[in-house]
């Protein structure tokens, strides 16, 4: 399942719960209703958000699954629910916002060791030794997230802002001190993660206790949140791990290129390393850190040029599709 939360032209205030299918955005309550008339489906309570989903456990989940299924042989775009609601919109009709618009949480790990490399390398130093005794994290702000297509505005206290290229898991259900074996147990999903970054801010902050107001002021995931059962054929025996290109554009012009399969930690090391002592909650969002070359950082050690305001940012990772912003001048 691909999941999304969405508006259309007809409830452009009203984000609601859908999946994609193929180009098409489903809204799964008006396939609730359609396939109820059409097909005598028995009704069932389903949730009216991913982060509703998420919480509705398992259940609700499989029954979502089954409604996409119902739509087998049939053109979504002209099945109409109750109050003639469109089942499924052209995505271009459709906005799309972050998967999940507020978080829980939001944690950040720095788990790919070509990045680490690089980014001490900048600095003329090696990694330290600390940084492979155990996955390192970092709390940044589920109140600044953005979502595809969504301009992100450049901050007023940086003159060096940069991407990130990273991959994001959704955790699906509470847990404290999973162990990496398990951790697959306890992910809903992944989706696109850009973590934005403000570089001469985050020099001066990394002396004193660590990235703040360096991070904080945007985050964008999207476009959408895909369970892991479609990424099964690219695992890569690793918890939490699969074989996915990554790359990102900056105004159409590729400028890093990584695979998942490339972490250092794996998405299980670092399920167990957050959930040590600490429960983990349905929609927590926890980042990966950067992909080897996945950030301005790297490409130029540390000099520049940095974004401005008018680039366009895509990151694409194979199956979770392209997470798209605008820079814009901040007010």
């Amino acid at each position: 399942m691909k999941y999304v939360t969405f508006t259309t032209p007809d409830s452009p205030r009203e984000p609601r719960l859908g999946a994609m299918l193929d180009d098409v955005v489903i809204d799964l309550r008006a396939t609730q209703s359609w396939a109820q008339g059409a097909r005598g489906l028995p009704p069932e309570p389903l949730p009216g958000s991913v982060f509703e989903l998420i919480h509705a456990g398992q259940s609700a989940w499989r029954y979502a699954r089954n409604l996409l299924n119902v739509l087998d042989g049939v053109e979504p775009t002209t099945a109409k629910g109750a109050h003639r609601a469109r089942v499924g919109w052209r995505r271009p009709e459709a906005t799309l916002y972050p998967p999940l618009p507020r978080p829980m949480s939001l944690r950040d790990f720095y788990a790919f060791e070509q990045h680490v490399k690089a980014a001490y390398g900048n600095r003329g130093r090696e990694v330290p030794e600390a940084w492979y005794q155990f996955p390192a994290f970092y709390f940044t702000n589920p109140n600044s997230v953005f979502g595809p297509d969504e301009a992100v505005p450049y901050p007023k206290h940086t003159q060096a802002m940069d991407y990130e290229l990273e991959i994001a898991c959704v955790i699906g259900q509470h847990g404290r001190d999973i162990p990496a074996a398990r951790a697959e147990e306890f992910i809903f999903g992944f989706t696109i993660m850009n973590d934005w970054s403000a570089r001469d801010v985050q020099r001066r902050e990394m002396k004193m206790l660590g990235p703040a107001k360096a991070k904080d002021f945007a985050t964008s995931l999207g476009p959408w949140l895909v369970t892991l059962d479609e990424l099964r054929d690219r695992a890569t025996g690793r918890p939490g791990v699969f074989d996915l290109e990554m790359a990102a554009r900056v105004n159409g012009e590729e400028r890093s290129r990584g695979n998942f399969r490339d972490i250092f930690y794996s998405f299980g090391q670092i399920i167990e390393h957050a959930s040590a002592d600490a429960f983990l909650m349905p929609g927590d969002v926890i980042g990966s850190g950067t992909v080897g070359t996945g950030c301005l950082l790297e490409l130029t050690k540390g000099e520049g040029p940095w974004l401005k305001p008018g680039d366009v940012v895509e990151l694409e990772i194979e199956r979770l599709g392209v997470l798209r912003n605008r820079v814009v001048r901040g007010e």
